[in-house]
């Protein structure tokens, strides 16, 4: 139980917050990123710019009472109800995607992502003056996820009926009621979800305790905060504890309503990252080793799939081995070494469940048919932290140079030449799933009502393109426009590390505009959201005005050499049938 202190810290911020800039950083609109900088230095920035991008999307999901502080003008305080049913105040946090569900699954995954990412790279939001944000940003989820979890054995794992959330579209302050406040117990327990939030409480109580993996890398963000530091481990351990001693199942069991749109696979994964962070930040070998017997009970080795929201088992040996090098007496570090190269081999040089693209696109058939860009994210997430443990040189450059390959495919070296991040460059996606930026609220017709997105969604990474690399940029196509809060947190510890370590600008800077106007594919997409252009690929324009050249030279390739044939036959210079 928490105490009556750590209640009163809750219902504000736990201890003093980094003071946020003034003037604040603003987005600087999509035209500054097709100017390149003078480059040559660190920080360079473009990098500067859409690392702050990244973290400014966060504040436009901001559910609850804005504070005065908020950037996002055409926002709102917005679902100042959640939780009375429950006779909570369970306000706050962010609305998940493109619409105004609240999940604690994908938000824990989501901010264990960004602190285990900011632990790593955290100097590069210091050379951004990003780190400010950061620390906004962070508490604004972690404050909520303190509110869902009021009691030891009792956690929120969603607000709203997700079903009737999704038969609403319009702005942040029509959004329709009752919003059923969801949980699991000691009764109705959810192993997932209560190891996750664990997870996520654990990995940022280390960053604001300022632990420090090894000097492989630049060590934490400066945002060192001992008081807060301690009250995420305490609910980091009452729910790791939470997850261990009652009935191990998955959450949707209890909650089918989060089965929706966020069922999870299973809980091994989950049991494994929440002790292996809360070994770091207790230096614990017992508990570092419960997370190998969880790998080991749950079969976890020889995993080839994602790493996201769900599956996180491909972390575990990343991870493993961060912990092991910095606390040599736990472990073998070869031993988890064999096991995350063989993961990272079969995503770099082929065998695993993945494949790339004729554009260079990591995808892995049913994962990315929703969301493309997320799981190549991640890989490349994953690989940039683990290369400085690589056992050859060989692989840390290969393992760098795929991993480059997709963070350069996100910002628009790809067939559709389209950042797919929103107001990053003229050729961004114009149009993102977002009932809270798009104006409208005609259900019916959201691509056309409005024609144009009322509100730049700025920073947001959308979902991406199909396996055929096509990006259809239509509003109703939520498996490529839409935003969440899940597909920002990997780019968000890449733009910090590019941000520390790369003089030259994002690819983006070398796309002006109307470059995407040239390669839209025609048609409709073929995916969860239309079936319309199921029947194939089409090209675009220009790929139907190369194919339409070939086939008219080839025609009168065929045509002349037919002509010269019936004339050397007619003049009887050649004997067909010789």
């Amino acid at each position: 139980m928490l105490t009556p202190l750590l209640l009163l810290l809750v219902s504000g911020y736990a201890v003093a917050q980094i003071p946020l800039p003034q003037p604040p950083f603003m987005p600087q609109g999509a035209s500054a990123g097709a100017v390149a900088s003078s480059g040559g230095s660190v920080p360079n920035p473009q990098w500067s710019s859409l690392l702050g991008n990244l973290l400014y999307f966060y504040e436009a999901q901001r559910s609850g009472k804005l504070p005065a502080t908020n950037r996002v003008t055409w926002r709102n305080d917005s679902a100042l109800s959640d939780g009375q049913d429950v006779k909570l105040d369970l306000t706050g946090g962010y609305y998940d995607a493109g619409d105004y569900i609240k999940c604690t699954f994908p938000l824990s995954f989501s901010l264990m992502s960004v602190c285990w990412g900011a632990t790593d790279f955290g100097k590069g939001y210091d050379l951004a003056n990003q780190t400010p944000y950061l620390d906004d940003m962070l508490r604004w989820g972690l404050d909520w996820l303190m509110k869902v979890h009021p009691t030891n054995n009792t956690l929120f794992v969603q607000i709203a009926d997700g079903n009737l959330d999704n038969a609403y579209w319009g702005g942040d302050q029509n959004i329709p009621e009752p919003r059923t406040s969801y949980q699991i117990n000691a009764t109705s327990p959810g192993t997932d979800a209560a190891a996750g939030a664990a997870a996520a409480f654990a990995a940022c109580s280390n960053l604001y305790q300022n632990r420090v993996f090894s000097n492989s890398y630049s060590g934490p963000a400066t945002l060192q905060n001992s008081s807060y530091a301690s009250l995420l481990l305490q609910h980091a351990q009452q729910l790791y504890t939470f997850a261990t001693s009652t009935t191990k199942t998955e959450y949707q069991t209890s909650v089918p309503q989060a089965g929706v749109a966020y069922a999870s696979s299973g809980y091994g994964d989950e049991l494994a990252l929440a002790a292996l962070f809360l070994s770091l930040a207790t230096n614990s070998s017992s508990l570092y080793q419960e997370a190998e017997s969880y790998y080991s009970q749950y079969n976890l080795s020889g995993y080839q799939g994602v790493f996201n929201w769900d599956t996180k088992t491909p972390g575990i040996p990343v991870l493993s081995a961060q912990i092991v090098q910095t606390n040599p007496s736990f472990g073998n570090i070869s031993v988890w070494q064999t096991e995350a190269e063989a993961y990272f081999d079969g995503v770099v040089y082929g065998g695993g469940n993945g494949y790339t693209t004729a554009g260079g696109l990591l995808y892995y058939p049913g994962d990315s048919d929703a969301a493309s860009l997320n799981p190549a994210l991640n890989a490349a997430m994953l690989l940039n932290r683990y290369i400085p443990l690589a056992s050859t040189e060989t692989r840390k450059q290969d393992y760098y140079n795929f991993a480059m390959g997709q963070v350069d495919y996100a910002l628009g070296s790809n067939p559709m030449s389209v950042p797919y991040i929103v107001g990053a460059n003229p050729n961004s996606p114009q149009n993102p799933h977002s009932a809270l930026a798009s104006g409208g609220n005609n259900i019916s017709d959201i691509n056309n009502d409005p024609p144009q997105e009322a509100y730049v969604l700025y920073g947001a990474v959308v979902g991406g393109p199909d396996k055929y690399d096509r990006y259809f940029d239509i509003r109703g196509d939520w498996p490529e426009t839409e935003p969440a809060v899940d597909y920002n947190a990997p780019m968000l510890t890449l733009a910090a590390m590019y941000t520390l370590n790369d003089t030259s600008d994002p690819f983006y800077t070398s796309l002006q505009a109307g470059t995407y106007d040239s390669k839209r594919p025609q048609g409709m997409p073929c995916d969860d959201a239309y079936q319309d252009g199921c029947a194939g690929p089409q090209l675009s324009r220009t790929g139907k005005i190369a194919i339409g050249v070939v086939v008219g030279l080839a025609g009168v390739i065929i045509f002349s050499l037919v002509g010269w044939w019936a004339w050397v036959v007619y003049r009887g210079g050649y004997d067909p049938f010789y």
